[in-house]
């Protein structure tokens, strides 16, 4: 018998058990935890190299979330019998957990990490990404990495006025809001929600809500490395030689960045930046091993104080705006001739080009994965090509960033886009990035709301997205002492600041909502001068948009016609008839193609209106009852002496007396009408 030497915490948290375990599974990994919570298992593993390369000039870590289908004891569809390339849901979960870990890993630290955590049990109730979360923060706290953690991870709903924690499959349906949450115990580090139009106030209530209810998580994780952490690694820092190189750069070259960061062009100022950069290399002695490993980070912290210096002392930014103004907006739709709808949405040197594309019930996507195969109505795709920031780059598969700023921006448009009663097409949004410098995911929501207008597609409202950033300033105990918030941030405001916050919604309301911080955390009350900043922001948004297109146009003569009709659920035979007889005969006179649903719901699909009105009309035939005082057009079955036979409704014939085919005295049936 095999004596593991297991530790084992739990905890109720949410109405089901909360358990992680180690010492059992993967024990060759630097750190692995056994997560379970209600019957959904994952294993989180962690591996770290040793030492970092010798150039290595970043931190090189990754994180892979991977579902099994025999966790929900399934074998994979299609040709091959296995698990292929990483679903979108497995991308964007896999996303979900890199964000609030990667800003824990002190400055210094190059070793190569990477996270694995692998659902191998899901009772289709409770779902996996929060479990993932939760395990990946105990195996890194446990590994003795330089890890600043741990995390706490929970998921949010809004049921009939009350927050739930951790609503169960079941719930979702019912819940007006999903938001998922991560941080540590001194702060928020990571948010992500779709809402249906909830006012800012309970966005932050959620939030708060959410935080509060994962501190005991972080308090057990913590229980479990006391008990099972392993030796704690000496923590990295840049050798005392650093510092000296960074001052001689600083004294050297200060004046030179401050003088590129003036220039408002992102090009130009990119230029000037770069040139200035290659004098400071060129001043280091390339016998000189440690000043050329450290040179880059020498800059890039130089940089980091040029920028964030300006805004808090001046309150004026890289482009010269202040920290409350959004770049100048342009708005155009049916940009595009052949498009169902099309718009474009630039502000200031952000561009998207957004494209909506109207199909039939056959065109949504089939979603197949852990949980049952469903229907996706309403799709969005973002694309960002190389030359969109003015480089070469590789063309292929969407990325991790893709598919994350795609999903989000869908979450953001979803609330308020019509059902399939209402309007039964599926749709499809691309958003093409032509410019980026900056939130281009908030763009894609604007010109994904006009081009869905454009479509004639009827949105509950528009929805417009703005994001925020954060420059704080901080003592030696990582205090925030100053800071400040900036609306509209471009990309070097990204890159340098602590902060990326985007939110979307409607005038009535927050449907989207995304933060990402580079900070250990950050006060609930920064957070909430952030969300009505954003407000503000939108706002104004919304009214340059609503002057570009403010309700659903036309739709476009190039989008499909659809009508939908009911027939008896037990009568489908017969408009399928026998061996699809009926049912191919009518899309054979009509053009158009017809789907049945199970409830007896008939779409009806066809390129010209004409087509589809034929359709229609030959479906409501069949099943009609004949009535006295009705007229009725049809064709001749057969003729006889004493008059003909008319079909009068599908598989129901009536005969027309000869005296009644024409005015006065009809010698001959066939002088009048003939079969067929």
């Amino acid at each position: 018998m095999v004596n593991w030497n297991v530790c084992r915490k739990e905890m109720e948290w949410g109405g089901r058990k909360l358990v992680l375990e180690t010492g059992k599974i993967a024990k060759q990994a630097t750190g692995a935890v056994y997560a379970s919570y209600g019957d959904t298992v994952v294993v989180a593993t962690v591996v770290a190299a040793k030492e970092a390369k010798a150039d290595q000039d970043f931190f090189p870590l990754t994180v892979n979330y991977q579902e099994k289908y025999y966790a929900t004891g399934k074998v994979p569809g299609g040709f091959m019998k296995r698990e292929g390339k990483p679903s979108e849901r497995e991308v964007l979960i896999s996303r979900l957990i890199d964000r609030p870990i990667r800003p824990l890993f002190p400055d210094a630290f190059k070793n190569e990490v990477q996270v694995i955590c692998t659902v191998l049990s899901h009772d289709q109730n409770t779902d996996s990404d929060i479990p993932a979360m939760i395990a990946a923060s105990a195996a890194l706290t446990i590994s003795g990495i330089p890890f600043l953690g741990p995390i706490g991870a929970a998921k949010v709903g809004y049921i009939d006025g009350q927050f739930v924690l951790n609503p169960t499959l079941e719930q979702m349906p019912d819940t007006q809001l999903e938001l998922s949450v991560a941080g540590t115990s001194e702060g928020v580090l990571m948010v992500e929600s779709e809402a249906n139009e909830l006012s800012e106030e309970t966005m932050l209530n959620a939030v708060m809500f959410g935080f509060e209810s994962f501190q005991p998580v972080i308090k057990m994780i913590n229980e479990l490395k006391a008990e099972a952490g392993k030796p704690a690694w000496e923590a990295p820092a840049f050798p005392p030689e650093f510092d000296a190189l960074y001052a001689r750069i600083e004294k050297e070259f200060i004046g030179k960045y401050e003088e590129a960061f003036k220039e408002t062009d992102k090009l130009k100022r990119g230029e000037l930046v770069g040139k200035a950069s290659e004098e400071v290399k060129a001043t280091i002695d390339p016998e000189n091993e440690l000043e050329m490993r450290y040179v880059g980070d020498a800059i890039e912290k130089l940089m980091h104080k040029v920028v964030r210096e300006k805004v808090l002392t001046t309150g004026h930014r890289i482009d010269g705006r202040d920290t409350k103004t959004v770049r100048p907006i342009q708005c155009e739709v049916d940009v595009l001739p052949c498009a169902h709808g099309s718009a474009l949405f630039t502000r200031g040197e952000t561009q998207a080009m957004v494209v909506t594309t109207l199909g039939t019930g056959e065109d949504a996507q089939i979603v197949d994965g852990l949980m049952n195969e469903y229907k996706e109505d309403f799709m969005l795709n973002y694309n960002f090509p190389p030359f969109s920031v003015g480089e070469c780059g590789r063309m292929g598969s969407p990325g991790r960033r893709e598919i994350g700023h795609g999903a989000l921006a869908e979450r953001s448009i979803a609330p308020v886009v019509p059902g399939e009663q209402e309007f039964p097409y599926a749709i499809r949004v691309s958003s093409e990035i032509m410019e980026s410098n900056g939130s281009t995911s908030m763009a894609s929501v604007c010109a994904g709301t006009m081009s869905l207008l454009a479509a004639g597609v009827p949105l509950k409202r528009p929805v417009a997205g703005i994001s925020v950033g954060l420059v704080t300033e901080q003592n030696d105990q990582h205090e925030i002492t100053s800071y400040k918030t900036l609306l509209d941030i471009i990309g070097s405001e990204d890159f340098y600041g602590d902060m990326d916050f985007k939110l979307c919604g409607t005038s009535e309301g927050v449907t989207g909502y995304q933060l990402d911080l580079k900070l250990p955390g950050i006060p609930l009350s920064i957070l909430e001068e952030a969300i009505h900043v954003a407000k503000a922001g939108r706002t104004d948004v919304l009214k340059v948009m609503n002057e570009a297109i403010a309700a659903p146009a036309q739709m476009s003569p190039n989008a499909p016609r659809i009508e939908t009709t009911k027939i008896p659920a037990d009568r489908i035979g017969e408009l399928i008839g026998p061996g699809g007889k009926n049912i191919k005969a009518i899309q054979a006179e009509s053009g158009a193609d017809i789907n049945i649903e199970e409830d007896g719901t008939v779409h009806i699909y066809a390129a010209k209106q004409e087509g589809l009105d034929r359709a229609l009309e030959l479906v409501t035939r069949m099943f009609k009852t004949i009535e006295i005082g009705e007229l009725y057009t049809g064709k001749i079955v057969s003729t006889t002496t004493f008059g003909a036979f008319m079909e009068v409704l599908p598989g129901k014939d009536g005969l027309i007396h000869i005296s009644e085919l024409a005015e006065g005295r009809t010698a001959k049936t066939e002088d009048v009408v003939s079969g067929g």
